[in-house]
């Protein structure tokens, strides 16, 4: 039986992860549901590693969806009954819907991470041959997807602890990226870069060594909050481009909103660009990536 996809009793959204309380999430998709005319909640919850099953079992009929931060973003893969093939590809879902199908609730899931890392860089015309991602997390398998479909053909991953690698190095042989694995320490000797994806946390890549190559060179900052940090503002006055976490929170968020809407988060939206406008006023960004 074909799910329902527009079911009006399911206007309930969350966000999920931990630490929360700092999300925007809430503001940019509300922004949004008030553009569509749609009359949707949407709230944050603190849910920790280990919680993810109890939080989604106690769930109500009305639920829509979920969007999936840290450190949930692996966890839920058990508890999807579908996935997208981005999703089997990764390992990583960043979103959960819900639909109807008969007497059965199906759980959904799916990655808008890749897209919204993707989507600012390329309104930017930018074409990595080569890509730097600092992290080696979840997001970071994100970041080595989205550098393959911008054009790179070598990545080079700079982590704390190289052991821990291992998934993303599997996920660059699977794709055919050449990859590279450098202790965090060693960036210091990596020279100008042309194109450059932290992931890690706000203020955690503040000592590091980054220097742009040129004046289309682009440091995409996955952090947002405080913001700018460090390491974007040295990068921004050495001549680089900046990008930073909330281009991705906006452009990731309007795939999920696409995904809860109906079941494809390429499918665009009514209006989208009226859309994201609103969102990206309603995080303070300027009204076009880059501007």
């Amino acid at each position: 039986m074909t799910p329902t996809w527009h079911d009006p009793e399911r206007t309930a959204l969350s966000v999920l992860g931990s630490p929360i309380t700092h999300s925007l999430s809430p503001t940019l998709h509300l922004a949004a549901y008030e553009v569509l005319g749609l009359p949707f909640t949407y709230d944050r919850h603190e849910v920790a590693s280990g919680g993810l099953d109890a939080f989604v079992a106690a769930l109500g009929p009305e639920q829509r969806g979920l969007s999936l931060t840290m450190p949930l973003k692996r966890e839920v893969l058990p508890l999807l009954d579908r996935t997208t093939p981005l999703v089997d590809e990764l390992g990583v879902a960043n979103t959960m819907a819900f639909r109807t199908s008969g007497d059965r609730v199906l759980r959904w899931g799916a990655n808008t991470d890749v897209e919204g890392l993707v989507r600012p860089v390329a309104a930017l015309g930018h074409v990595p041959g080569e890509a730097t991602i600092l992290g080696g997390g979840a997001t970071a398998a994100s970041a080595l997807t989205a550098s393959l479909r911008l054009g790179a053909s070598l990545v080079r991953v700079f982590v704390r602890d190289t052991a821990r690698a291992g998934d993303l190095v599997t996920l660059a042989t699977r794709l055919g990226v050449t990859i590279e694995v450098h202790p965090l320490a060693e960036l210091d000797q990596a020279g100008p870069l042309g194109f450059v994806v932290s992931t890690l946390p706000g203020g955690a890549a503040d000592d590091l060594h980054l220097v742009p190559s040129g004046p289309d060179a682009v440091l995409f900052d996955v952090a947002y909050e405080p913001w700018p940090t460090a390491a974007s503002s040295r990068w921004s006055a050495a001549g680089g481009r900046v990008l930073n976490g909330l281009d991705m929170l906006t452009e990731q968020a309007i795939g999920q909103i696409r995904f809860f809407l109906t079941g494809d988060d390429d499918e665009l939206l009514p209006d989208e660009a009226a859309v994201r406008r609103a969102m990206r006023a309603a995080v303070r960004l300027p009204e076009t990536i880059g501007g």
